[in-house]
């Protein structure tokens, strides 16, 4: 399709009536043209739908704009051409299909077969339903291409998504991305819509029972005491969250020989509608209300959650004085991470040769961890895409891959799956709390030992809502630049009136601007800066006073630079850090603040951490004055 910004959208919408064969789809369009409704056309066909890093995910209507059959052809088109052409023997080692229980997630999966099929490709296909570990996992035991699930994990119902993984595995990173993008512009039009006949091809083959197999028995490396396992009298109650997780719940809890789960039964089979909550998601506020109320009722301690296609995890424990504790995905990443190198160290496997990797906006608590017992640690951007294929970098290097985290509750305990997996991470979970539960003890007492370890860390995750782009790009220029006058990027440029705050003053002639970032926040001592939009990286920022003139090779950052988003870290002299972005998706301006305090003294933490949250407010994002 030519540049579609030049077409004039009554030309557009013919130009999809006459590809699309999809009569919903096609009645949306007429319907629209029919009323001359401009202004929904602009929105369904303007902008075609972008192919990036995870693949494709949008709502479910009419549209280049939008997920549809059309647009899953097409993706699919262009998908397995690059991989053809990027991968060898690709037709030959076949590519992994699969997909959840959403509305449409069937048809998707198998107009994307058929688009394989149509290429020469060999199929491994879950025609029913699958958790979306389970492409991954396929896709590195069979040593197939690529993959391809039919996902949007805990978006609202009318979203869906196309999640590609490569052949390592991992999900794709740059620049295939790219690469994929403009394959699927080179075969934008819609070919073979007829599936009729996918399941019977002979070049399909279903590997629902046989792949399951595989992962149970791969996961099975992690039971430590199958006995022990058996003996536990251990409660607690489970919910899929309406998604596809129950089946595969059972199957690796009766495989590590674990008692069985009380069920959510209003939450139990898979529900594209999501009926019983506002967001099917178990971080969400509220979101695990029902199963605490049945574990309540039945006077049971623990909760345990997947999100809609199990590939996230959650937890909530009854404490002592009546309580819920729902563990936030920092805290369970501790809690995973202790237990994994307590398994290594049971395998034999000295700490050294361990790997673990978080993403910069999860806990610090890991990398304490690392120092203090000292297995291999990094971390990386935010996203599975990155910390998958770094743990695979580190695998191909020497290290046993241990653990990966994210905080949004996404955890990678092992190898056979390189992405994150929330039925591993629910067994290794309950096998630990069934250990605990057997000497009389809470997974919050085994948090509590870590602490006591390692050192205290609260942390602080919020947003303010900015739906003015112009506007947050404006605070981000303040907080950069100590000037919004003309964006801040000028060398004359000056630090703005009532700005208190002390600031560098980092002179790059090479890009016609200083970098005036706020020396302290909230009185503490900033001692060190990343920031990705505009590609810098300073330790200890506060031994380096007045001006200083840098050069075009100094204090280049480690992590990819991206100028169409802003991110900035800071870290103070206290133990706090902070990280700022914009969300791709939402209009949020974001920040993950942590404090750890090494004594474990809490109300230091809490303290310094309240301190940090109204700096953030006050002196970088400067709340009152943007009308957040």
């Amino acid at each position: 399709m030519p540049d579609s910004s030049q077409i004039p959208i009554y030309t557009l919408a013919e130009q999809w009536l006459s590809q699309d064969r999809d009569p919903k789809t096609r009645a949306q369009i007429e319907t629209l043209v029919d009323s001359k409704d401009e202004a929904r056309l602009e929105q369904l066909l303007r902008n075609p739908v972008e192919f990036g890093t995870a693949g494709l995910r949008a709502r479910m209507e009419a549209g280049y704009s939008r997920l549809n059959k059309a647009t899953i052809i097409t993706a699919s088109q262009g998908l397995s051409a690059y991989v053809e052409r990027e991968v060898k023997d690709a037709c030959l080692r076949g590519v992994v299909v699969g997909h959840d229980h959403r509305h449409n997630s069937a048809v998707f999966a198998q107009l994307a077969v058929r688009a394989f099929l149509d290429r020469g490709f060999k199929v491994y296909f879950y025609p029913g339903l699958s958790f979306t570990p389970q492409v991954p996992f396929a896709v590195k035991h069979l040593g197939a291409a690529c993959g391809v699930m039919i996902t949007a994990s805990h978006n609202p119902k009318d979203d869906n998504g196309y999640k590609v993984y490569w052949e390592n595995g991992a999900q794709i990173k740059p620049p295939l991305d790219v690469g994929i993008a403009k394959c699927i512009q080179e075969h934008n039009v819609p070919k073979n819509w007829d599936i009729s006949a996918v399941a019977q091809d002979l070049n399909v083959v279903d590997v629902s029972a046989s792949m399951l197999d595989a992962y149970v028995e791969a996961t099975k490396v992690h039971v430590q005491d199958i006995e022990q396992n058996r003996r536990s009298s251990l409660q607690y109650v489970y919910t899929p969250m309406h998604g596809v997780g129950a089946p595969f719940a059972k199957r690796i809890i009766e495989a590590f020989g674990l008692p069985a789960y009380v069920p959510v039964p209003e939450q139990l089979r898979p529900d594209p509608d999501f009926p019983t909550v506002a967001f099917p998601n178990p971080e969400e506020k509220g979101a695990l209300e029902m199963a605490k109320a049945a574990a309540d009722s039945r006077g049971i301690g623990l909760v345990v959650a997947n999100d809609p296609d199990a590939d996230r995890f959650a937890a909530a424990e009854k404490q002592q004085d009546g309580s819920w504790l729902a563990f936030t995905g920092d805290q369970l990443g501790t809690i995973f991470a202790a237990a994994v190198l307590e398994n290594t160290r049971r395998q034999g496997i000295p700490d050294a040769k361990v790997a673990m990797v978080n993403s910069t906006v999860s806990s610090r608590m890991l990398e304490a961890m690392a120092h203090k017992d000292g297995f291999h640690y990094a971390d990386t951007l935010t996203g599975f895409k990155w910390m998958a294929n770094e743990l695979a970098s580190m695998e191909q290097q020497g290290y046993h891959i241990g653990f990966g985290y994210e905080e949004a509750i996404g955890y990678m305990i092992g190898d056979p799956v390189l992405d994150k997996d929330g039925i591993s991470a629910l067994a290794v979970f309950l096998q630990l709390a069934a250990g605990l539960h057997s000497k009389g003890k809470r997974v919050a007492d085994y948090l509590e030992e870590q602490y006591a370890r390692y050192g205290y860390f609260v942390s602080s995750n919020l947003y303010f809502i900015c739906p003015d782009p112009a506007k947050t790009n404006r605070i981000f220029s303040q907080i950069r630049f100590g000037s919004i006058g003309s964006g801040g990027s000028s060398l004359d440029a000056q630090q703005e009136e009532g700005d208190v705050v002390e600031r560098t003053e980092f002179v790059r002639p090479h890009c016609n601007d200083v970098l005036r970032y706020p020396r302290t926040i909230g009185g503490f001592p900033v001692s060190y800066i990343r920031d990705l939009t505009v590609g810098f990286e300073m330790r200890d920022v506060d031994k380096h006073e007045g001006p200083l003139t840098l050069s075009e090779s100094q204090f280049v950052p480690e992590f990819p630079v991206s100028a169409g988003s802003h991110m900035i870290t800071f870290e103070t002299r206290n133990g706090g850090r902070l990280t700022m972005r914009t969300s791709g998706t939402e209009p949020k301006l974001k920040y993950y603040l942590e404090v750890r305090n090494a004594d474990n003294d809490r109300q230091a933490a809490a303290r310094d951490l309240q301190t940090m949250v109204q700096a953030i407010a006050d002196e970088l994002v400067q709340a009152k004055k943007n009308g957040l």
